[in-house]
């Protein structure tokens, strides 16, 4: 049965914080990094657990379909800083992020190589993370929405997903 597309607009997680998994966004720049290689390392442990494939019920994705999407995330998250790095205030293209999981067929994925794919664009996001200069932390971008983020502002929203999704391959 497919999972109920999520239409929150989450941008909220950058004001106030997350009741149901505790983030808060006062995360200070230089933690950006080593937070995200944490998040993605408990989703990446995940990958090893035998119910991997699993639903947990009818609404709720398998740890295998998590991890695909947080891999994804750190892909896109990572683009769009580098877009913000290198243009003026660009406008990101939309995401449709339950269309891609059933375009991807995330639950279908091995594990082993979702793992590798994960580890990788985890490591491209932190790093460009971790690269970003002291003047650029203000630098503007957009989504297709209109929402408005800074690289700051998109790093603690990136970090909250990461986090959010850690907490969900580890609840019960």
């Amino acid at each position: 049965m497919p999972i109920e597309p999520d239409a929150k607009d989450w941008t909220w997680v950058l004001e106030r914080p997350c009741a149901e998994c505790g983030f808060t966004p006062e995360v200070p720049d230089a933690e950006l990094p080593a937070r995200i290689r944490v998040a993605v390392g408990t989703v990446h442990h995940a990958l090893h657990d035998a119910d991997v494939r699993e639903r947990p019920d009818d609404a709720t994705w398998s740890k295998l379909e998590y991890a695909a999407h947080v891999r994804d995330v750190c892909r896109i998250m990572r683009e769009r800083l580098v877009s913000m790095l290198e243009h003026d205030d660009p406008t990101f293209a939309n995401w449709d992020q339950d269309a891609t999981a059933i375009d991807e067929a995330y639950g279908e994925q091995r594990p082993p190589r979702v793992a590798i794919e994960l580890d990788v664009a985890a490591a491209d996001l932190a790093d460009a993370y971790a690269a970003v200069p002291a003047d650029a932390w203000e630098r503007p971008g957009r989504r297709s929405n209109g929402s408005r983020f800074t690289v700051r502002s998109l790093g603690v929203y990136a970090l909250h997903d990461l986090e959010h999704h850690a907490w969900d391959v580890t609840r019960g």
